[in-house]
């Protein structure tokens, strides 16, 4: 898959569709009301209705605007991330959450946005389902072998849900992202591509797959199960990983005659809540390392000290788990910004020696609790402390205490 920044003048846009289609969809923030009870009056779900038939609008004419070629190479994919996100995240940011959900904490928010999402998801299951024929799916395995243009009704059909349901699930992790504060450059490869793993939950890919079987009618998995296994998903085959696990999951929910559109309804809303909730552990939790960070690094009175202390702790096991990585990278960073402090020497470390830290202990004087405290809240970032982590912050209650 092309790692390409969205913002790159080669990859394609939108422009006739691109500032109206942002607007309406970031305009459904004031339709975010869904009954947090369950229910929903007929005159939301008239206006939910009508927002989700102009966006498969939108979407028919992009999936116009593709070559075979883009859809058995898997650039249409490419193409969908500067249609979904160029112009949107340009307008969509914190500053635009605060002024319409004025002194509401971002947990509130981001549930709403969820559910908004997983409705508008179900919606558009039912309708591109319904579109579906049994001539239609019998044609689908042959995608990736014939030329598209013999089928064009399956590829229009089956792309317009891929795209729709994509770009709804990307835009949704962007919002999360924006919502808890934890920053992300699209135009930067790293950061487009951590978007884009974690709005398809692409690390847990064969736990997602699983969900999705265990999320439907239990009359209905073991037809899932065979058809999965069968030959009609070589299709995906010509696609890049992203674009083959989209294919995957569309083709499961139409695939399967007189239970597509249930089914279709269910998995849409399902994969849609499943990528919102998982976008949320993961950008929540971000946003709770950070806010850790920022706390240590503005109550510190010995911030050189404070990156050797936590390295130290994080090392402990001769483990680095992901929040303990990023913790580290926003201490460094904070450290550098707040007390202008660059230590080339931690910088250049590879392997953190402990006498080396009690060293430089013993050299200061005066209280270094701070330290201590510093060590027991990074050794709790990812989790129960462990017996090492312990060792290591006696050792550094001994050394803080004679200083």
């Amino acid at each position: 898959m092309s790692e390409a920044p969205i913002d790159d003048p080669d990859v394609y846009t939108d422009t006739d569709t691109a500032d109206t289609d942002t607007a309406d969809t970031a305009d459904t923030a004031d339709t975010d009301a869904a009954d947090t009870d369950g229910t929903d009056d007929a005159g939301d779900e008239d206006a939910d209705r009508r927002h989700v038939e102009h966006e498969r609008a939108e979407m028919r004419e992009f999936i116009k605007g593709l070559s075979s070629d883009d859809i058995k190479s898997g650039n249409w994919f490419t193409k969908l991330l500067t249609h979904a996100l160029s112009s949107y995240t340009a307008k969509v940011d914190w500053q635009y959450f605060q002024d319409r959900y004025v002194g509401v904490p971002p947990d509130a928010v981001v549930d709403q946005r969820i559910k908004m999402a997983a409705r508008y998801a179900a919606i558009e299951g039912g309708l591109s389902a319904g579109a579906y024929t049994a001539a239609v799916i019998s044609t689908l395995g042959t995608l990736g072998g014939a030329s598209p243009a013999t089928v064009p009704a399956a590829v229009a059909t089956m792309m317009v849900d891929v795209a729709f349901t994509s770009r709804l699930q990307l835009r949704l992790a962007y919002d999360i992202s924006v919502l808890y504060r934890v920053p992300l450059d699209l135009s930067d490869p790293e950061d487009l591509w951590k978007l884009i793993r974690v709005a398809f939950t692409i690390k847990g890919g064969e736990a997602v797959q699983e969900g999705l079987v265990k999320a439907v009618p239990f009359f209905v998995r073991p037809l899932i199960k065979k058809f999965y296994s069968g030959g009609v998903l070589t299709a995906g085959r010509a696609l890049p990983v992203v674009g083959r696990h989209l294919l995957q999951r569309n083709v499961i929910k139409i695939g399967i005659p007189l239970v597509g559109v249930p089914l279709a309804v269910v998995l849409n809303r399902y994969t849609t809540l499943l990528a919102g909730r998982h976008a949320r552990a993961v950008f929540r939790n971000e946003a709770r390392v950070l806010e850790l960070a920022a706390g240590l690094s503005k109550r510190t009175e010995h911030p050189q000290l404070m990156l050797w202390v936590a390295w130290l702790v994080i090392m402990a096991d001769d483990k680095i788990s992901d929040d303990e990585a990023q913790l580290i990278r926003h201490l460094a960073r904070l450290v550098r910004e707040q007390h202008q402090v660059v230590d080339e020497q931690f910088a250049r470390l590879v392997d953190v020696d402990p006498a080396e830290v009690w060293r430089r202990l013993d050299a200061e004087t005066g209280d270094l609790s701070g330290l201590l405290d510093v060590a027991e809240q990074v050794a709790t970032v990812d989790g129960d402390v462990n017996k090492q982590e312990k060792a290591v912050i006696s050792q550094l209650r001994y050394h803080c205490r004679q200083a």
